[in-house]
């Protein structure tokens, strides 16, 4: 664990407007890769369709895991990021100390499709004993 940093947990809270793949509604996942976020429809019968991608940069987000935190009281807004045509933010996005934790949330607008945001949660999660940032 000499290497290890920490966690980062992405908490997929909520689909928004997504584009319909089936006959009346979809059925659809998420595929977190590196840097970028993939939303298919899971379809049993047939191939999946694709319903939309997004990209967000966690640069910042680290950067602020790496701060001295512990003495901020919980809520306090330690940056925020606004949408950009470099982002697909869809609208300010905050990062946040909360109960001593590092919590990021936002809304990302799916390219490459006619509707669709989806809710992430980002939270750093240290581990004991991992080597600190």
């Amino acid at each position: 664990m000499e290497n290890l940093l920490g966690l980062l947990r992405i908490h997929v809270t909520r689909g928004i407007d997504l584009a319909i793949r089936d006959i009346r509604s979809s059925d659809p996942y998420v595929v977190v890769k590196m840097g970028k976020q993939k939303v298919y429809d899971k379809d049993t019968f047939s191939l999946d369709d694709k319903m939309g991608d997004a990209e967000f940069d966690i640069r910042q987000f680290i950067e602020v895991v790496k701060m001295q935190l512990d003495n901020l009281p919980t809520g306090t807004i330690i940056s925020k990021i606004q949408p950009s045509r470099e982002n697909c933010l869809a609208e300010e996005s905050c990062i946040v100390w909360a109960n001593g934790k590092v919590i990021q949330n936002m809304f990302l607008r799916l390219r490459h499709v006619e509707s669709g945001e989806v809710e992430l949660q980002l939270e750093w999660i240290d581990i004991p004993g991992s080597r600190g940032m």
